[in-house]
């Protein structure tokens, strides 16, 4: 037992909370490969560096010998998962989820054992419910034990509408436990809610409760909300190895040492040394042209990797950007700034609309790159070279300061 004591131990390192860890050590004492599920709603057609948080831990399990069941939501998806939202997400057609779901197929495994990877769609059990089945899973949980959902909470409170077929989400993603018996389930902090209906289901329907495994949630590029395609604050595996190269050279100061623990595989010792490093003097790019460099390396190849970093540093050359760049400090509240604030506030143009109308026409770039989302904020911790047109250029640091004195700037009278 004390090996698979052992392993439990391994296995829940990096995650945010094992329910229940012995439970965990119970199966793994089975002696038989385990069903690790995991579920992936196809809303967008790519994954990205937030889902391979989840995604490198069932590899983990994989390693082990065990089985993974890599769920692809395609009826799910036709709902919308509510979790942590504030209304309604809209409706997808099933061609819209079918593309986005060969998507994720084809990207998955280069992550995942292809061999020990079972991929299944959740409407292949879904859609065979009759009506009688479907009114007993509805009777399976009540209304006010899923009105203790934080979000529903929320909403219901607020007066917001909460449609009836929201409230069938989580029995049906908990649905799908029972339909291919998990042993485990693995989801992100905001999914808590869902996997815990998957075990009470499980106990419903004579099986053993799944043990549920929840992971730390990725900031996106903003450093404010999850990593997700529709906000536009994603690194998606798939992309070209500059494009996230370049991205991940755009990740703040603080927000760094998070990926680096979530991402780069890195011993935590190997990161507390460079913690210190940059403390007594080492400069947090070259952490981050590391971290760049591996990150791109795993999804692109290693000679794909250093192409990517020798065309951003050729970037920098070429445009000419100079040296010693005065820093500008800009405070900023804790939702972030707009990029076109910063402009204005950094003295790089005359006001937003202006920073807007040069953004609208590529005029603006950041550490070398063609700023294209006017609407991107960045939060305290980033810092960005930023030249506007030919010649202005500024390095410019943000920091955390009160809301309502956002934008000050300390070096600009």
């Amino acid at each position: 037992m004390q090996a698979q004591f052992d392993t439990t131990s391994r296995l829940s390192r990096g995650t945010e909370e094992v329910l229940r860890a012995d439970e965990l050590t119970e199966r793994l004492a089975l002696g038989r490969p385990l069903r690790i599920k995991a579920g992936f709603d196809p809303t967008a057609p790519d994954l990205h560096l937030g889902h391979t948080v989840l995604l490198s831990k069932l590899r983990e399990f994989q390693d082990l010998g065990h089985e993974i069941l890599f769920i692809v939501g395609d009826f799910t998806a036709l709902i919308g998962d509510p979790s942590g939202r504030s209304s309604t997400r809209p409706a997808l057609t099933r061609e819209q989820v079918q593309t986005n779901a060969q998507s994720y197929t084809d990207q998955v495994f280069k992550i995942l054992h292809p061999q020990q990877t079972r991929v299944l769609f959740n409407s292949e059990w879904i859609d065979r419910l009759k009506p009688d089945e479907f009114v007993r899973l509805s009777a399976s949980y009540t209304v006010a034990r899923l009105l203790e959902r934080d979000d529903f909470q929320k909403r219901h409170a607020a007066g917001h509408p909460i449609g009836l077929h929201e409230f069938l989400y989580p029995l049906l993603q908990g649905y799908d436990s029972v339909a291919v018996r998990a042993d485990v389930e693995l989801g992100g902090t905001d999914q808590k809610f869902n996997l815990l209906v998957g075990r009470e289901l499980q106990k419903h329907y004579g099986q053993t409760p799944q043990v549920v495994m929840t992971m730390p949630i990725l900031e996106g590029l903003d450093g404010v909300q999850k990593m997700s395609k529709s906000l536009g604050n994603y690194i998606g595996i798939n992309e070209p190895p500059g494009e996230i190269f370049g991205k991940l050279m755009r990740v703040s100061d603080p927000l760094m040492w998070r990926y680096l623990a979530m991402l780069s595989c890195e011993p935590p010792g190997v990161i507390d040394d460079l913690r210190r490093r940059v403390e007594t003097g080492l400069n947090p790019r070259d952490v981050k042209m590391q971290l760049a460099r591996k990150i791109t390396a795993r999804f692109c190849g290693t000679e794909a990797a250093a192409r990517a970093e020798q065309d951003f540093v050729a970037r920098f050359q070429e445009r000419q950007i100079p040296q010693n760049l005065p820093e500008v400090r800009i405070a900023v509240p804790a939702e972030g700034l707009g990029l076109a604030q910063i402009l204005k506030a950094a003295g790089l143009t005359a006001s937003t609309s202006e920073a807007l109308r040069l953004l609208a026409q590529g005029g603006v770039r950041i550490d070398g790159e063609r700023a294209e989302q006017s609407d991107a904020r960045f939060v305290a911790g980033a810092r960005l070279v930023v030249q506007v047109g030919r010649r202005r250029f500024a390095h410019i640091c943000l920091e955390s300061f009160p809301p309502d004195n956002a934008g000050a700037t300390s070096d600009l009278k």
